[in-house]
């Protein structure tokens, strides 16, 4: 079965205080914080966990968290 997550992919969006949460917590350097999201979720070896209301994605050294209804990306931090 297909993930909801990546059937709608398409829809992941985030605020701007978002943008700066996930840019500081993963020292990015990147122009746009939901595409570099969104590829590392489509990534072959991304587990994709749902608890409750979020998505929690676990992809290279970092944890992405996406609100399960709204598809906004909440946040995104290392991995301890």
């Amino acid at each position: 079965m297909e993930n909801e997550l990546l059937v709608n992919l398409d829809k992941l969006h985030t605020t701007e205080l978002g943008v700066v949460r996930i840019k500081k917590n993963l020292s990015l350097n990147v122009e746009n914080v939901v595409e570099w999201c969104k590829s590392k979720i489509n990534l072959v070896n991304a587990k994709i966990i749902r608890k409750g209301k979020n998505w929690y994605i676990s992809i290279d050294d970092c944890i992405i968290t996406v609100n399960a209804y709204s598809y906004t990306i909440i946040t995104a931090h290392k991995k301890k």
